[in-house]
């Protein structure tokens, strides 16, 4: 019967979850010290939104050490957290094989306000590793009609959140912070090196600046500009005795004067640099270390993910000593060089991106480069090899409307930029699509202008999280409902108690039982169900009568504190662009504030649509104004439920010689005389059980079971007694909704109007190329003369994220 409640949404994932296993256990076994650490992702349609519309989701879940998908928890919690730092709505959205899909609906009734939120998404497993495994996006929401009106009630304005440093870097009274990162961590006397800087404004923004590095005798020794979002670096060669110090300039003309770290008389400092695609890592020191220490034995450690997979040793007989890392050893993403020396004492670090050439071509076009209004596009996909054989891979499209922007400025968070370098840097990055961006040649200079500054500060694998140590939570595969079961006056625990779970949709019943262990404790493992349900959970001793009280552990876990300072929407030029051109189209097409059509009632002819206890039962009868009028409860039963007989106060189908168990919504009656209080009139449904639906009354319930369900504000004289029987509403799996496209066959003007002039066009969870490697969908286009674009992001079965987008324009023809 569990099956029942099983909704497999992505079956048709068959083959390609069959191949994400296969290689997720290979690459395990391969890796068997790498801790089973989980990353999540959310690709979500768009970043900006408006009240009213819907935010849709696809999560991808891997194992952090080879980006692989990994079918280790199957719940995701994914919350939406307002600006005040409030969890508006939660989702649990059922993993399958690490993928997963859902949606929230950004209305008034959430009290979804403007500003900018949070989304966040982690499993109870991504907790034992702490808030650096939690996925966290910030979305702004804005309402296009207040903000249309008032395009100054939105200030610029960023988070209140203050950047942690060394406050010895920052002069009083400046507007301006910058900190200096010596390549390798150290200056040493006579060995040139790299320093890397970071300048940011006095609300932590990145603020381009220029500077000159100057001598204790205020000799000048260097110049530097910050190419890229406040990043740069400068060489020097520090001598002996002397102190150095930058003379930095903001674009305000502020001038913040900072001294350089302490150059050393001796150590070792490790560098890198790519050349002609070879990756050389090179170890430096001093005449006077090479004395003091002739033939050294350093031994060199590259680690990803913390774990290993380059050690070596070298014996130091000159000044510097390169060589180049095996590219077959290489894993692309971070990667941390640590020199040790023969005391197994690090001397020197560095942090590095390493991007390696994949097989893999992935292509995603559209049909036609121009389409009228309404008319239908074809977006093929590819996912090959370079010589032309189908990849794996599970990708989501979001198709959207770029309203009224010809250039896409869109550089926020990707699949790419999150799994091979935000999540492994704490601290926010800026623009981190724009490292990811393969048209930008300086991209990767200046991501390594990136992990010389705020990567080296703040990498999340310089302590390896451990998965041998105590675990506090658990990877979980399904629902569980727990707890203990006592005495009724006192705390001793009631062993091998019979404990049966019931849980009762509109369409099924499921049964489940156990027995209480040494301590009265109970567990229900794994269960699989969606949506609202009702929990029917009760004890009996061996012979069959209800015992105890039961105390049910909380089901859900409670969410993770909540870490989001307040900001406020980046309200740029191109933003109220955006904003008026959404507003003209909602008027243009009729479509009103979402606050007005809230405040829209639809009335009708009133429906009995009381909820059933028990799934399916054997008969039901709902009360209204054609029912009898009867002095008492008994012979309103005899009249309205057929197969019964009444004798007193005592009633039972005929199929059976004993008297029926009486249950008043939901709470079985201990005391047959109860039922003599209720009034027909409060009546609102009545149902008979008398088969298999029985069971969760145990023996009481063998000779058939009436259902009784009262209207709101009739007394049930039951409820106080009721320890023995828990009966909750709980909730299941979020079923996440249908993204809606209009059809010609079933028409729904208001929706289809909507839907012509909505900012996302098209958004599909799972497109899946076939074994040749190629997939197509379609859908239709708006009714508006835009710019569209497509973007494509997921990952391959061997682990390789892939984000591509191609776009098009939506034109009536001339």
């Amino acid at each position: 019967m569990f099956e029942s409640f099983v909704r497999m949404k992505i079956h048709h994932l068959f083959s390609f979850l069959l191949v994400v296993f296969s290689v997720g256990f290979l690459q395990a076994q391969d890796k068997k010290t790498v801790a089973d650490i989980e990353k999540v992702y959310l690709h979500t349609d768009r970043s900006t939104y408006f009240v009213g519309e819907d935010l849709w989701y696809k999560a991808y879940n891997v194992r952090a050490y080879n980006n692989v998908l990994f079918d280790n928890s199957n719940i995701l919690y994914v919350e939406l957290i307002s600006p005040e730092a409030k969890i508006i709505a939660r989702n649990k959205t059922n993993l399958e094989m690490g993928l997963g899909h859902g949606d929230f609906q950004l209305q008034d009734s959430l009290g979804v306000k403007p500003g900018v939120y949070q989304i966040r998404a982690y499993t109870n497993w991504n907790r034992n590793f702490g808030e650096d495994f939690v996925f966290k996006k910030n979305i702004e929401i804005i309402d296009v009609f207040e903000s249309h009106s008032k395009p100054n009630s939105i200030k610029n304005g960023v988070s209140d959140k203050k950047i942690k440093g060394n406050s010895s870097t920052v002069r009083k009274g400046s507007n301006f912070k910058v900190d200096l990162f010596p390549e390798g961590g150290s200056l040493i006397e006579n060995v040139a090196s790299v320093v890397g800087f970071k300048a940011v404004d006095g609300n932590g923004n990145p603020i381009n600046v220029t500077g000159e590095i100057v001598d204790s005798n205020d000799e000048l020794v260097t110049m530097f500009l910050s190419p890229h979002d406040g990043m740069g670096k400068f060489q020097i060669l520090p001598q002996e005795g002397k102190k150095y110090f930058a003379k930095i300039k903001s674009p305000l003309g502020e001038v913040l004067k900072l001294e350089l770290p302490n150059v050393l008389k001796q150590g070792y400092l490790v560098s890198f640099r790519t050349l002609k695609g070879r990756n050389i890592v090179s170890i430096t020191t001093n005449e006077v270390t090479l004395a003091q220490n002739p033939n050294a034995v350093l031994a060199v450690v590259c680690k990803s993910k913390g774990v290993s997979y380059f050690e070596n040793e070298f014996t130091l007989t000159q000044t510097k000593l390169s060589f180049e890392l095996p590219k077959e050893k290489i894993l692309e993403g971070i990667s941390q060089i640590t020199v040790y020396d023969n005391n197994a004492k690090p001397q020197s670090e560095r942090l590095v991106y390493i991007e390696k050439e994949s097989d893999l071509d992935v292509q995603l076009v559209a049909d036609k480069t121009s389409y009228q209004p309404n008319e239908k596009t074809t977006i093929n996909v590819s996912s090959k090899s370079k010589t032309g054989e189908g990849k794996v891979a599970s990708f989501s499209l979001s198709v959207t409307d770029m309203n009224g922007e010809v250039e896409d400025k869109d550089l926020g968070t990707s699949i790419c930029s999150y799994f091979l370098m935000e999540s492994d840097i704490r601290g926010k990055v800026h623009n981190p699509g724009y490292y990811f961006d393969t048209t930008n040649p300086k991209r990767l200079e200046h991501l390594d202008d990136l992990l010389l500054t705020q990567g080296w500060r703040d990498f999340v694998w310089k302590n390896i999280p451990k998965t041998n140590d105590a675990i506090d939570y658990k990877a979980e595969k399904g629902i569980t409902i727990s707890g203990r079961v006592k005495q009724l006056l006192g705390e001793k625990p009631l062993i091998n108690i019979n404990m049966t779970l019931a849980l009762m949709s509109k369409k099924h019943t499921n049964i489940f039982n156990t027995i209480t262990d040494i301590n009265g404790g109970f567990k229900f493992e794994n269960i699989l169900f969606f949506d609202k349900i009702n929990m029917f959970l009760n004890s009996r001793n061996e012979k069959g009568k209800f015992r105890g009280e039961i105390l049910v552990n909380p089901i859900d876990p409670a969410p993770i504190s909540v870490l989001f300072p307040k900001e406020e929407i980046n309200w740029s030029n191109s933003t109220q662009r955006i904003v008026d051109n959404v507003f003209k189209k909602n008027i243009a097409f009729g479509i009103q504030p979402e606050n007005i059509l809230d405040e829209v009632k639809i009335t009708g002819t009133k429906k009995n649509n009381t909820f059933s206890m028990h799934g399916i039962p054997d008969f039901s009868y709902v009360v209204d104004e054609k029912s009898p009028v009867t002095g008492n409860i008994y012979d309103f039963i005899q009249f309205v439920v057929p197969g019964v007989v009444t004798t007193g106060t005592s009633v039972r189908f005929m199929r059976f010689d004993q008297p029926a168990l009486f249950v008043v919504d939901g709470f079985p009656l201990i005391n047959e005389t109860d039922i003599d209080f209720i009034q027909p009139s409060d009546i609102e449904k009545i149902e008979t059980l008398k088969g298999p639906g029985t069971v969760v009354y145990g023996s009481e319930g063998a000779n058939g079971v009436i259902a009784i369900y009262l209207k709101k504000g009739a007394k049930n004289t039951s409820e106080k007694e009721s320890f023995h029987l828990i009966k909750k509403e709980i909730d299941g799996f979020y079923t996440a909704r249908v993204f809606y496209m209009p059809s010609p066959e079933k028409p729904n003007p208001e929706l289809d109007n909507i839907a012509s002039v909505r900012n996302t066009i098209y958004w599909n969870p799972y497109v899946h190329p076939d074994t040749t490697g190629n997939t197509t969908v379609n859908f239709d286009n708006t009714k508006v003369e835009t710019n569209v674009k497509v973007a494509l992001e997921g990952i391959t079965a061997m682990g390789i994220p892939v984000v591509k987008k191609t776009y098009y324009t939506i034109k009536k023809l001339e």
